[in-house]
């Protein structure tokens, strides 16, 4: 996970592209951002509206490492990003004003506020945003990861669930482990990993175990239900990001409260 940050730190400004009509099968570079040391990429709940303000998701610790427990919600947010076309190009650059929610807490995980809104995207770039899904995916899912930093797209399945990834200090549930093929890199931190046949967000790429060291920096472990702590080396992971969905009002406004919402909290 740290590499994935820290393997970025060569670029940097902003470009942001979406659009409101419905998410396409064939998986390219629509909606995906690069951000100055990560991946991430433009997205809308499933009832978002185009005159609602636009979003970006990426990780919590492309934000920056955040301690276990902390969960920042609705802070002001100047960051520019890379907006790309199917092709990989870059077609705008976009600035965010808020940080609606980030946490890597539970799941690791950020959402930004941007300037403008679907349908000012989409009219003034041709951008088109990727639609988060609000199902849980299913184990065998043909899924793709579309990294803006790298403009590279990774194709495998999601091969299970993870009761807990644990890495250095951080924890995370219910995670997505993938089959081999999805060898992630440093700066795929952020990247949306899209349901092959839907073309809907079903999770956000975030680490992986490098050297197969246990539960440390850049060498995450699984911890099934009972304890037990299991080392993969070389084996990739995301989070997944339906609980996300839930969290969210009308006009992409995030509602915490919600009966159904399940994400950290920040501490009263």
């Amino acid at each position: 996970m740290a590499r994935r940050f820290a393997a970025i730190l060569l670029a940097a400004t902003a470009a942001l592209g979406v659009t409101t009509t419905p998410a396409q099968a064939a998986v390219d570079f629509t909606g995906t951002v690069k951000l100055d040391n990560c991946s991430g990429s433009l997205v809308r709940l499933p009832d978002s509206s185009p005159s609602d303000k636009a979003l970006v998701l990426t990780n919590g610790h492309c934000v920056e490492f955040i301690k276990a427990g902390e969960v920042y919600v609705d802070r002001p947010a100047d960051r520019t990003f890379k907006l790309l076309n199917g092709s990989g190009s870059e077609i705008a650059t976009v600035q965010s004003t808020r940080l609606v929610y980030a946490t890597m807490t539970g799941t690791d995980a950020a959402l930004y506020r941007l300037d403008k809104t679907y349908q000012q995207l989409q009219q003034q770039h041709g951008g088109r945003a990727l639609e988060l899904s609000a199902a849980r995916p299913s184990a065998g899912t043909e899924i793709r990861i579309a990294s803006g930093y790298w403009k590279k797209i990774y194709s495998c399945q999601i091969d299970g669930f993870v009761h807990q990834v644990r890495e250095a200090s951080w924890t995370w549930r219910d995670s997505l482990r993938y089959t081999p093929s999805c060898d992630t890199i440093g700066g795929t931190s952020g990247s949306p990993i899209i349901d092959n046949a839907s073309g809907k967000v079903v999770g956000v790429n975030n680490t992986g175990n490098e050297s197969g060291g246990r539960c440390t920096m850049n060498n995450p472990c699984e911890v099934d239900a009972a304890g037990k702590i299991t080392v993969r080396r070389g084996t990739n992971y995301g989070q997944q990001t339906f609980g996300l969905v839930a969290c969210f009002g009308p006009r992409t406004t995030l509602d915490l409260a919600l009966p159904r919402c399940q994400v950290a909290k920040p501490a009263r």
